[in-house]
């Protein structure tokens, strides 16, 4: 329940609001020091604020004080002055500053209720627009609230209008090629093509064909001249996913393509050149593969010049719900179900599983739920999931426990967020490189090793 805070100074006062203002879950303060330790402590989305308040109660300097500070600390929340009859050049006056409205004495419980009732109405719709703009970011294929993918999606924002290479890291189902595709469609680009290539789907005697072409007769079946993938992108991106399983000896020719910007086709002599822009992506460590030289460092310096780092599903807290009901919406329409919704064992469910696959395994659970789901919501059964333990079974007390546990999540996000870079996370962190490297050997942190 949204809290209210009355700031006031009269006890009397304080009681008629107690009753009056009982439908709402109400909190209490009697001067400014009182006000701000409470606005701090909970958060409230309306505050009533007496002007006069001690040590000044004959004037409004108190008050507006304590109105500067609720704004400069929590802009969001909707203030109602309360003042006297003849102030109403102090009640402007706090409008001006960034109240919400005024109500001037002798306290009505009616009309004090409806303040608050339009104030707590005005306050959802701003939150729910607020969510929307920052579910819907600039970069339309991208959605999440949570600030891991909200950062890295300014990030492709400001690569996309540059031709510069870029190179995404994460797990796989993170979404790369949606990334990818995305800052095609935000750069100049986007009228011309967008060719993928999977370099890991590819057998390595047919990878160098598929990227560069061949001519008539280069090769057993080579009967007429055919393009590659790079020529087929001409103008546009091409998007070379899993870059980390190409063969060493494709490796050079790739180098020289992106360095010269001219192909040849296999089987062929002339030079041809290319205007392009490359995105690369996988979910190796490149760097470990550099030095046991399985990766050229000179390649990989080329494909990085801006690297990327995409959050798994189980660090993106509230982006999980968020993502399951914008696939429900497209599945259900897909399948022609008339499916509403979620039931609350199921969010719990989605919320505390691990997703090893990612956002590619919620989509196969949420294709699979709208498919066989017989109810009219679906539940943690339909996506087969074990639902959420209650909190009474799931609450830790042991103070140890506890912190290895908030220290373990805190260090991951960290290390998504400095992009996998091991004393960007320490400073991130506020900690020290071999601090950090005692708290991965505490936590049996062991994919965040290959960087410590």
């Amino acid at each position: 329940m949204d809290k209210v805070l009355v700031v006031d100074d009269d006890l009397g006062i304080q009681k008629q609001l107690k009753w009056a203002l009982s439908e709402f879950d109400t909190v209490f303060a009697d001067d400014r020091a009182s006000a701000i330790v409470q606005l701090r402590r909970f958060e409230p989305t309306v505050v009533t604020l007496d002007l006069g308040l001690p040590p000044d109660p004959a004037n409004a300097s108190e008050g507006l004080k304590t109105l500067q500070e609720i704004m400069a600390l929590l802009p969001r929340t909707k203030v109602i002055v309360v003042t006297g009859n003849n102030e109403k050049e102090n009640a402007l006056k706090a409008i001006s500053m960034g109240a919400y409205d005024f109500y001037q004495k002798p306290i009505d419980s009616e009309t004090i209720n409806i303040l608050i009732k339009r104030a707590l109405n005005l306050a959802a719709l701003e939150h729910e627009n607020h969510l929307l703009s920052l579910s819907n970011p600039s970069m339309g294929r991208i959605i999440g609230n949570s600030e891991a993918i909200q950062s890295i999606s300014r990030k492709a924002e400001k690569i996309a209008l540059t031709d510069i290479s870029a190179l995404l890291l994460g797990e796989s189902g993170t979404g790369k090629e949606v990334f990818a595709r995305s800052i095609h469609e935000h750069s100049h680009r986007k009228a011309k093509p967008f060719v993928a290539i999977n370099c890991a789907s590819i057998p390595e005697n047919l990878l160098e064909s598929e990227l560069f072409g061949y001519e008539k007769g280069a090769f057993t079946g080579a009967n007429k001249t055919t393009l590659g993938k790079i020529e087929t992108a001409q103008g546009g991106t091409l998007f070379l996913d899993e870059i980390g399983d190409m063969p060493v000896g494709l490796q050079a020719k790739m180098l020289r393509f992106l360095q010269e910007r001219v192909i040849e086709r296999v089987g062929g002599r002339s030079e041809i050149p290319v205007d392009i822009r490359v995105v690369c992506a996988t979910h190796r460590n490149l760097q470990d593969m550099v030095q046991q030289e399985t990766f050229r460092e000179d390649l990989f310096y080329r494909v990085g010049e801006i690297v990327i780092s995409i959050p798994p599903l189980r660090d993106r807290d509230e982006d999980v719900v968020l993502l399951a009901r914008t696939f429900l919406n497209q599945y259900k329409e897909e399948y022609g179900n008339k499916i509403k919704g979620f039931s609350e064992d199921a969010i719990e469910a989605m919320l505390s599983h691990p997703w090893p696959g990612n956002i590619r395994e919620l989509q196969n659970k949420l294709k699979s739920a709208v498919v066989l789901a017989e109810g009219n919501v679906i539940t943690a059964d339909d996506l087969s999931l074990l639902a959420k333990k209650t909190e009474e079974e799931t609450l830790v007390l042991n103070l140890r426990e506890v912190r290895e546990q908030a220290e373990s999540k805190a260090i991951r996000r960290a290390y998504h967020q400095s992009e996998q870079n091991i004393s960007k996370t320490a400073e991130l962190l506020g900690v020290t490189r071999p601090t950090l490297y005692s708290l991965i050997d505490k936590y049996h942190l062991e994919d965040l090793k290959s960087n410590a």
